[in-house]
C-alpha cells in the first residue's frame, strides 16, 4: 500500500475518533436537554463519517475489494441522525422540557 494513502487513512482515524470524543465529552458535560443533543448528531455524525471513511479507503487497497458495508453505514447514518436529532427536539419542545436559563432562543414564544 501506499505511504501516502496510510498517512490519509491514519489522519480520518484521528479526526473522527476526535470529533467522536468531542462528541461525548459534550453529551456528558453540557448543561441540558437542547445542548446536549447537538454532541451525538453533529460530532460523532461525522467522527463515524470520517472513520468509515478510513475504513472504506483502507479495505479499498486490500486483495479482497471495496468495502460496500461501509458506504452503507455511511448513507444510513447520514439519512437517520439529522432527522432523529429534529423529531427528538420537537418532542421535547412538546414536552415543555426545561432549558437552562443562559440558552439563547425561544422556541416556545413565551
Amino acid at each position: 500500500m501506499n505511504l501516502f494513502i496510510e498517512y490519509i487513512i491514519a489522519a480520518l482515524l484521528l479526526l473522527g475518533a476526535v470529533f467522536t470524543l468531542v462528541g461525548a465529552i459534550g453529551l456528558a458535560v453540557l448543561p441540558d436537554f437542547f445542548t446536549r443533543l447537538h454532541g451525538p448528531t453533529k460530532a460523532t455524525t461525522v467522527g463515524v463519517g470520517a472513520m468509515a471513511l478510513a475504513s472504506m479507503m483502507w479495505f479499498a487497497n486490500q486483495p479482497m475489494g471495496t468495502g460496500f458495508v461501509e458506504i452503507l453505514i455511511m448513507v444510513f447514518l447520514l439519512l437517520t441522525a439529522p432527522p432523529s436529532a429534529n423529531m427528538m427536539a420537537k418532542a421535547a419542545m412538546h414536552m415543555e422540557v426545561p432549558k437552562v436559563g443562559n440558552t439563547r432562543g425561544d422556541p416556545w414564544g413565551q
